[in-house]
């Protein structure tokens, strides 16, 4: 269905608004977020400072925020989607001259009273661009080397830009939550394959470089592929974090130590316990049985997320919703892979579960979006 058909049919309005919402949605991501704040009072030895509490009122801000997004209709969201991705792309260069410093890297930006870190509005607005780019093109040329390109640029120029931070976490993140809306999109697979074989043709070569006259990386470098490799090789240095990781996960065992009583985190062996390593937490307190009943509330918002884009005809919002269920995926995913030790350690927060602010009001946002295709999407009179 085209753009203007789609705006001519009848759309919901007023507190009809209300009842069109996804509630399944707005619950399971309470739910998730509920995880969230149980974790970080107990992270905290029993207290709602320094990090439920503050983590608690960005929840409801952002629920709200949601709910904002939500009710303006997706063609508006359309509409701005282009203005919103280079304003981005303004930040991002603001952060290369203008930036604050904060554990060795530049990623935030402060305008007056907020301190914003513009690399994870560019995990939506790419996402947002993306889906509005082939809303207008023309199917025919989905496939068509040209236009498979500036899609790829419209992923890969706000990636590079979050590279330079640096910040190789939220750029992955960036290049595969677009590739994800490309592969949506209807692009041909053997573009996805050729990439594919292109990166492990280039780790081939990397890893085979090793020892030679040409040697590409730096011996250090490939001293940080061993600890990743096996990280009981340098358990005190560069195979500290995922070795502790690892004893608070296996610790757990199927039912938990019980609430408050991990001695990983409470004991500080645990790095970055309120952050990127949430999960071994929650693991080591509740066990398996904690830790899986999370991943279903991950994969049930997953679910919930592809059936609304399943059920729209536009094909802007069946983008943007499939495009934040793919990046939302790949957010727990990663983390969750990176704190057992099966992925490298980059800094890739657990969603609506790591304290920090910039990443779940852009997670509810782009929540909000979800919501508002679902909400706006075609209803024909019965």
């Amino acid at each position: 269905m085209s753009y203007l058909e789609y705006n001519t049919k009848r759309m919901p309005s007023g507190l009809s608004k209300v009842l069109y919402l996804n509630w399944p949605l707005v619950a399971l991501l309470t739910l998730v977020a509920g995880y969230g704040v149980v974790m970080l009072y107990s992270i905290a030895g029993g207290n709602a400072q320094p990090w439920a509490e503050p983590q608690a009122r960005r929840f409801v801000f952002g629920l709200v925020l949601m709910f904002i997004v939500a009710f303006m209709p997706i063609w508006i969201w359309r509409s701005v989607a282009g203005v919103a991705y280079v304003v981005t792309l303004l930040l991002l260069v603001g952060v290369e001259f203008f930036g604050t410093i904060g554990m060795g890297a530049k990623r935030w930006l402060v305008i007056g009273p907020v301190r914003m870190q513009p690399s994870e509005l560019a995990k939506v607005t790419t996402i947002m661009a993306l889906a509005a780019y082939y809303d207008l093109l023309d199917m025919k040329k989905v496939s068509r080397p040209l236009w498979v390109l500036l899609a790829a640029l419209i992923a890969i120029i706000p990636a590079l830009l979050v590279l330079r931070q640096p910040d190789l976490g939220t750029a992955m993140l960036i290049t595969l939550g677009g590739g994800v809306v490309i592969f949506a999109a209807g692009v041909h697979w053997g573009y996805f394959a050729a990439l594919i074989g292109t990166g492990v043709g280039l780790v081939t070569t990397v890893l085979q470089s090793r020892g030679t006259d040409w040697q590409i990386l730096q011996d250090y470098q490939y001293r940080r592929i061993d600890s990743f490799l096996d990280p009981t090789l340098d358990p005190l240095g560069a195979g500290y974090h995922v070795n502790q990781s690892m004893i608070a996960l296996g610790s757990g065992g199927w039912s938990g130590r019980g609430f408050m009583e991990g001695t990983q985190a409470r004991l500080n062996f645990l790095p970055e316990k309120h952050t990127d390593f949430i999960f071994t937490t929650l693991a080591e307190e509740f066990g398996f049985v904690g830790a899986s009943s999370l991943l279903i509330l991950y994969m049930l918002v997953i679910g919930v997320c592809l059936l609304s884009a399943f059920n729209t005809t536009n094909r802007f919002a069946s983008l943007v919703t499939l495009g934040i269920a793919g990046t939302f995926f790949l957010y727990f995913a990663v983390n969750m892979a990176m704190v057992m030790g099966l992925a490298p350690v980059v800094g890739v927060p657990l969603p609506l579960v790591s304290y920090g602010g910039s990443a779940m009001i852009v997670l509810m946002f782009g929540f909000g979006l979800v919501q508002s295709a679902h909400i706006h999407r075609a209803r024909l009179p019965s």
